[in-house]
Order: C-alpha cells, then structure tokens, then sequence
C-alpha cells in the first residue's frame, strides 16, 4: 500500500509541465488512492481509445484491473498520470520484462509501456509529456529500452514515439506494431524535448499577452483602488476583447462602463485573462472561481505574499499550487501587470495609466515593480515603443525564461530587455539566452547581485557575479550595469544595424567634446578615428556631408556624431535633424549615434513627432496611490511626464523608413538615438559592436568532440561502487581513486609516491628515475610552492636526502608535512583547471593560471558545461595573462591545443556523470609539447533527481 504519505512514495517523480497549448498539467505517480479517479478517467474515454489501448472492446476496468493499475512498487512497475484538478486526464505505466517478454525484476532492463489519454485531451502533447517523464523514471530504475505494441491504425500514439527523437527499432508482428526504443537521450531526442519546450512555454505567454477577453476581479464601485485602475487602463488603452468587471457588490449593469457581475461564474462567456486585485486572503477563492470558469492565465496584482515574510511565502507557494491544478499560468503575485502593444489586441492590463506606451519593437520584462515604472518612463520619454511589456512580482510562475521563450519566435520584438534581480535557473536562462541572442539582441540589467529580494524564492548560487556575468556574455547576453544603460543600449540596437567592426568615426562642432568621445572609444576597446572637427561655424549642411562622408567611408564601421549649441541661437535645430536624416538616408547600413550637450529643442526636433508622446496627458488617467495590501508598486504621476522643472536628456531621432530588424542593413525603426553625454553612448556602441562580434562568430557554435578512449560505462560502474557507502553527503575520492576515475576520459595524472621517511623517498625516485620533485601535501602547504613546501630537480640522492632534510627542518615532522615524490615533467606554464557544480548554475568549468594571476586577481575564466570546442578555445583566450600562452616575450608558445584536449575531456566527464561535483586539477604543467597533470581532487555525491536535461518541468519553488 503507497500513499503519498507513504516513505516510499517518489515524491521527486512529481512535476508541473506546459503542455503544447499553453496550459499546465501535473505529472505523479499513481497511488493506491487513485482508484476512484481510474475509474471516472476510464469512462470518460471513448471506445475507439479504449480499443487502441487494449486491442479489444474493453468497455470498463474490472475490480483486478483496478488494483492492478494502481498498486506499484515505483521499481519494476510504475504507473504516472497527468492531471488537471486533480482529475486524470492521461495515464503511462510500464512493466519490468525479461528476454521472454514476461515479468521480471532487475537486472533486467527492459520494460513495456503503454498510454492512454482522455479523448478531450489528445493533440495537447499529453503523451509526449507522459513519455519524457515515464522515461526518466525507467532511467533512473535502471530500465535502458522500452517495448510498445501498438495497432496500425493508432497513428497517433506510433507518431509519439517516432516523434520522441530516441534511437528506435519497428516491426510488424502478429497485426501491431512493435516499437522498441532506446531510452539514452540523444541529441535528436534532446533537441525535440527542448522544442516542444520551447513550443509550449511560448504558447502558454501568448496566451497571458493575447487573450480574447478580460475580467478584472475586485473593482470597487467608488472607482478607487487597484482593481479599478487597472480595469480604466484596460478600457481607456483600447483592448480589442471583451472587458468584464467583477465586484460582488455589485448593483449596478456598468463599472466605469464596463459590463459588471457580481461572480465570475456569472458571466455567460469565455474568459481567458483574468486581472485579480483583491486582498491576498481572498484570491484562493477568485483562483478557484477562474478554474471552474475555465480561465487561462492570471494576472494577480495583490500583495500580502512572499515579500511578507514566512506566512506570506507560504502562501504564494499554495496559491502556485492551486493555480497550477487548474492548468492555468500565473504573473505574479504582487505584480504590475502586462502590455501588448499589438494593434489586433491593444492589451494594458498593468497599473500604467493610458496613454499607454506607443507600438514598438523593444520587449521589456521586469521583476521589479518600481523599476518597471522607471524603464516605461524612461523610454516613453525618449520616444521608443513597446512590443510587450511584462512586469512579474515575486514571478511565483511565470518567469523570465518564459519570456525568452515567447520573444525567440515574436516577429514583433526585435530587441529583448530585462532586468533581473535573481536568475531562478541560471543554466536555462543561458541556454535560452544564447538561442534567442542567434537571432535578436538580449539586454539584461542585475539589480540583487547576491541578494535575493524578498518574495523571490530561487536556488542558491555560490558563484560570484562575476561568474554569472560570464556565462551570460558567453551565451550572448549583453549584461549592463544601470537601468539608465539597459535603455540607452536597447535603443541603439533596436533603432541601428550592427556595426561590421569595432572602427569608429567621430565628427562634431566641438573639439573638447569629440576628444572626450575619442577617449571614451579607447576606455571601451573601440578604434576611432582622430575626431573631424567641424568647429562651431558648421551648419546643418557641413554636417549632413561630413556624416554622409562617414558612413560612405570603407574605413569606418560606426559614426558618431558631437553637438554643441550654435554661438548663433537662431540656427534652427529643426533643419540640423532634417540634414542628419538625408545624410542616414543616402548611406544606410552603419550604426549613428548622436551626443549632444544642452540641446532639448534638437532632441524634440529629432524625434518622430517633435514631441515627447503622452506629455501633457492630465493626471487625472492615473489612480491615486495603491491602498495597503492591494499591491507592493508605487503609482506613476500622471501619464509619466518628466519630472517638474528637469529636463529630459536624451531621445532617438527619426531617419526614415526601414524596420527590419538589428543587424539588417536599414536603421529597425527609423530613428537615430541621442545621448546627453559622451560616456553613454559609447557605452552603447561598444555593446553593439561586441554583439555584432558574437553574433558572427556564433554562427559556428562548434561541437562537442568525441574521443575513442573515452570508457563512459567504465567510469558509470566506478562511481556507482564509490557511492554504495557514501550516504547523502560529498565524497573527497583518494588520490588513487581519482586517478582511475579520470583515466576512463583520457585524463592521466602524474603519479606520486608517498615519502614518510628519507628512505622511502629514496626508494620512490629510484622507482619513479630522476630527477624527481618532493613536495608536502598537507593541506596548508598545498599548492604553496611560496612556502617552500617544493623542491624542484632533485638530480641525485644526495640532492634529495638534503632537501628532504631542510623541507622536514624548515615546516615540521614528515607526518606533518606528508610528503610524497613524483617525477620531473617538462616545464611550461603552471595552469588550473577546475569544474564545479553550482546548485542553480549547473556545472562550470573553470581556466586559469596556478598562483597569484587566478587567486589573487581572479583572472579566471569560466564557461558553461556541455563545453564546444569553440569554447575550450575561447576560455584558455579570454584570460588577461593568456599571453603567456602564446609566446609573450620572446617566449616559447605552450600546447593550447593539448590544453583544449583536456578542457574538453573534462567537461565531457562531469557532463556525462552528474554524481561528479567537483574536480580541481592542480597544477597542469603546459609545455611546448604535450602537458602534464600533477595533481587532482575530485568529489563525488549522488546526482539531483532533477537536472536541466532531464524532463520538461516546471520549476517547484
């Protein structure tokens, strides 16, 4: 009997999954209480199902049946359903075999399974979902293939499992279809799981950005409050939908004219947003309501969650729970709202007040209410448009990677911003960042660091940031410091094609001002040319030739254009941008950017309409401060004007037609962005140019190479028996354990013979042959050739009874000091090489130099582990002492290509076999030919149950 109370229970098989639709399911094991829910799935499926499944009429389950199905012991019989409020509405077991095809236990590793999905609920990619988790399950059981009978006619089941990517054997026998696949993931199957990933996690965002109605639950009849604000924005932005409002007080047919009732189950129609701004103690209740109305997605703007404290964060977990049950998808709790600027839906379902921000091609999400608040200011002000606008709260569910996955395939969004304060799942971020980078810009600002905000329920990272910055570079990611540097580099990617190069040209009216962009070019790796001065007599015209000059210019990759004000007031600035525009115009392809120093009347005049959109919008549009507990963000003052009395500085500059996205040859959106200082946009330019680097080199992503030697089940056998008695924690191997572990990919460490005494180091170099080395191993010694704990080129016996003599004098008693001899190795550069598995990052591997440049300096570089050969190379490279490498000096150039060898033996290893957490190898002794590894730890535990490559799923915070 196993409940799921029961110790033997597997709680970790549990998962919430996106199904192909959009909506959420969740995946468990069935248990003995299952019975009444077996029996009322079953006679909700047809016939024809019915049949497919049992060859046969099979028109109920008998009582045997019944227990049969739901009676496992999670070993040689499992049974898993897929669920939505708590109903089934899909099932997958498998049975252990044996060669004969009857029941049998382990060592067998073979086993059949069978499906069956409510007829309601085929085409949802129900099965598909139920085939990747049954097969982790058989995987981890030590099942390696699966054997299916199917009938010929039952096209869709066969086209789940030739779909799945596994490598696979088909037969006719007997009138069915006899399927066998082999359950090793693959990189097809990984490839299918990961877009059908992709597929669903997008579906189920377009489904929150693009509904065909709304309801907002909790709009109060004085017109006060959250809920009614957010219903006015709904109205006053245009949604193309249905509107509802929800107030159960209710007296009236109207709410700020909208069609009010006083429950959700009373509106006779569907509904598939769902806004809720009521106190935190009843939203189960609205939750519960939109569940049985068949909602989609929810929108939960009420605070009193996470960010409270325990009991709060007890409660966003339940409201996920209850959330999910239902198969819908949450933004929040505790969050602003969403906006698509779409003009087939005109959704504004966020406290930002109407106007709401014009259509654009810039995505911006954020988990910062607050700072969502300030970004939207920002690029209103400066006259950029939004695609999207999401602002996730405490991100219960819907997080950033569904963002990403949703803005990969939006042909609206051409530039993604984001600023993050925790990364929940910083491996699929990257791997989703570096898919969405291939095509469009990812900018994304930190703003916690190390520091998890309050509400935000995230793994822990033992990285440092600047690890984290790393792997997001690696994957593409633009990482900028400031919000103010996530707008200014969002609008030059989403306004200019991407520079060819790193080559910049400079041209002003101001000599002091080009010098200082000059420089700051240099601060930031650019090469620019000496600055054209223009001197202050420039006129619109000298500089509409002098920027056409530029940009016609096979020497220049990007321009950058310096403005003072004239001596002369009456220029008009209105005729300088009409001259920048031509000048654009008649030389596309070239990113521009403009700097200019107390010039608002140019920056109006440079924009689209020459004015600041929504300026001069009455503030009445936007609701008074949010009352407590209704929502944690600030309201804006009326529809985001600037600040009184401040000055905007900075704006984009229209020049023409052309949006066809970064990196097309035409300016995206036709306009050219302007910066109040020097420094800014550089900074920008800079970032585009480095993107524009990646993004073409990207276009090989390399490969992962494989090695011969390599004894992949070896090693899976050697770590199994290290385990049997290692219990929950982390096992430091022995050295000889290590060594043979390491061995099986092709790594070989030098040996090393213990030296307790003078004699048995003497006994241990004639062994080894000299010259040999001494050195101590105890832990404050290691690796500390500074103390004098290494003793170096010991020719002779004398040579080494001496030092072993001084080393003993010198730091302590042998069994102190614990010394040991190993042989001389060629010398070359000392070099580290480490992987580790971090909790939320995944495994990493690590490069740099042995000693001060890594421990002191942290000149260490790191990359995400399945390493590409494109990876190895650009890891030994991206170290600031890499010229040691490389013949720095007059020196000779060490092995990087056995350097490269290694790195990727290494990643190989810790990818292949996740129960490997930890491996230092200290020092790697590069030469001229070949290199030498001298010592290595390595740590073990048991594998999580759940990794980034195992099953899709949502996270379970």
């Amino acid at each position: 009997m196993t409940t799921p109370s029961d110790p033997s229970y597997p709680a970790h098989w549990e998962a919430d999954v996106v199904l192909r639709d959009g909506g959420t399911a969740r995946i468990r094991p069935i248990t003995t209480e299952d019975a009444g829910r077996l029996v009322s799935f079953y006679e909700q499926v047809s016939d024809e199902s019915k049949y497919y499944r049992f060859f046969a009429p099979y028109p109920r389950l008998s009582d045997r049946d019944v227990h049969r199905f739901t009676h496992h012991d999670y070993v040689d019989r499992v049974g898993l359903a897929a669920t939505v409020g708590e109903e089934f509405i899909g099932t997958v077991r498998y049975d252990r075999i044996g060669p004969d095809g009857r029941p049998a236990t382990a060592p067998a590793d073979e086993a059949e399974v069978a499906f069956l999905v409510q007829d309601a609920h085929q085409g949802r990619g129900v099965a598909s979902a139920l085939l990747e988790h049954i097969g982790a399950v058989a995987r981890e059981r030590g099942i390696r293939r699966f054997a299916a009978e199917v009938l010929p006619a039952n096209n869709k089941m066969i086209k789940v499992f030739t779909d799945a990517g596994y490598q696979q054997k088909r037969s006719f026998e007997e009138g069915s279809v006899h399927l066998t696949l082999d359950l090793e993931p693959t990189a097809e199957s990984l490839a299918v799981q990961r877009a059908r990933e992709q597929r669903a996690e997008a579906r189920s965002v377009q489904r929150l950005l693009a509904p065909g109605s709304v309801a907002v639950i909790g709009v109060s009849r004085s017109g006060g409050g959250v809920g009614a604000a957010a219903l006015r924005n709904l109205r006053d932005s245009g949604f193309r939908g249905h509107l509802y409002a929800v107030n159960e007080a209710a007296t009236a047919d109207l709410l700020d004219g909208v069609r009010a009732y006083r429950a959700l189950g009373d509106i006779d129609a569907p509904v598939d947003l769902a806004v809720i701004a009521v106190p935190a103690e009843r939203v189960p209740e609205a939750v519960a309501a939109c569940g049985e109305h068949g909602v989609q997605g929810l929108v939960v703007l009420s605070a009193g969650y996470g960010e409270s404290g325990a009991a709060g964060l007890d409660r966003q977990r339940e409201l996920v729970r209850q959330v999910r049950s239902y198969g819908m998808r949450l933004i929040g709790p505790n969050a602003y709202g969403v906006i698509n600027t779409a003009p087939e839906v005109g959704l504004n379902a966020s406290l930002t007040p109407a106007p709401a921000p014009i259509r654009g091609r810039i995505g911006l999400f954020t988990q910062s209410g607050a700072i969502g608040i300030s970004l939207l200011s920002a690029l209103l002000r400066r006259g950029a448009g939004l695609s999207s606008f999401v602002s996730a709260g405490n991100r219960a569910d819907v997080s950033g990677n569904d963002i990403l996955q949703y803005w990969y395939e939006d042909e609206a969004t051409d530039v993604a911003l984001m600023y993050l304060e925790t990364l929940g799942n910083p491996r699929k971020f990257t791997r989703l960042a570096r898919r969405t980078a291939a095509v469009k810009p990812v900018v994304v600002a930190r703003g916690a660091g190390r520091h998890t905000p309050a509400g935000h329920v995230v793994p822990g990272t033992r990285l440092a940031d600047t690890t984290v910055s790393a792997l997001l570079r690696q994957a593409g990611v633009i990482r900028v410091d400031t919000v103010t540097e996530l707008v200014d580099v969002g609008l030059l990617l989403a306004s200019q094609p991407l520079p060819a190069g790193p080559r910049v040209a400079i041209l002003g009216n101001s000599e002091s001002l080009g010098v200082l962009t000059y420089d700051a070019c240099l601060a930031q790796g650019l090469r620019p040319a000496v600055p054209l001065d223009l001197t202050t007599a420039a006129t619109p015209e000298s500089f509409r030739l002098a920027l056409g000059a530029a940009l016609a210019s096979a020497e220049n990759d990007a321009v950058i254009v310096t403005v003072i004000p004239w001596v002369n007031e009456q220029e008009p600035q209105d005729d300088l941008a009409e001259a920048l525009r031509d000048a654009v115009a008649g030389h596309p392809g070239k990113p521009v950017a403009l700097v200019h120093v107390e010039l608002a009347e140019l920056v109006d005049a440079l924009s689209p309409t020459g004015v600041l959109p929504g300026a001069g919008a009455g503030a009445g549009a936007r609701p008074g401060p949010a009352s407590p507990g209704s929502t944690g963000a600030a309201p804006l003052a009326g529809a985001l004007p600037p600040r009184p009395g401040a000055r905007e500085t900075g704006a984009t500059a229209y020049a023409g037609p052309g949006a066809d996205g970064p990196g097309s040859g035409e300016a995206p959106d036709g306009r050219i962005p302007a910066y109040p200082a020097a420094e800014r946009a550089v900074r920008a330019v800079a970032e585009a140019v480095r993107y524009g680097q990646w993004r073409r080199a990207n276009a090989d992503a390399g490969h992962v190479p494989q090695y011969e030697d390599i004894d992949e089940a070896a090693a899976a056998a050697r770590l199994a028996g290290l385990l049997v008695d290692a219990g929950d924690g982390v096992l430091t191997l022995t050295e000889a354990d290590a060594g043979a572990l390491l061995a099986h990919y092709g790594i070989r460490v030098l040996p090393t013979l213990p030296a307790p005494t003078a004699d048995h180091a003497v006994r241990a170099a004639r062994a080894l042959g000299y010259p040999v080395a001494l050195k101590t191993t105890a832990p404050h010694l290691r690796h500390r050739a500074d103390l004098g704990g290494v003793r170096l080129d010991l020719a002779t016996e004398a040579d080494l009874r001496r030092s072993y003599e001084e080393l003993t004098d010198l730091l302590g008693r042998p069994d102190e000091l614990l010394p040991v001899v190993q042989a001389m190795v060629p010398r070359g550069v000392d070099t580290v090489v480490r992987s580790v598995i971090d909790p939320a990052a995944g495994a990493v591997l690590s490069f740099g130099l042995a000693g001060v440049a890594s421990e002191l300096l942290g000149d260490t570089a790191h990359r995400l582990v399945p390493a590409t050969d494109r990876d190895a190379a650009g890891l030994i490279r991206s170290i600031r002492a890499a010229p040691l490498l490389f013949g720095w000096r007059g020196s000779d150039p060490v092995d990087t290509a056995a350097l490269e060898e290694l790195l990727l033996r290494l990643s190989r290893l810790v990818d292949d076999h996740p129960e490997v957490v930890g491996v230092t190898l200290e020092p790697v002794v590069v030469a001229t030919e070949g290199l030498s590894v001298l010592s290595a730890t390595v740590r073990v535990a048991h594998p999580p149950a759940r990794t980034d490559l195992g099953p899709r799923t949502l996270p379970s915070y």
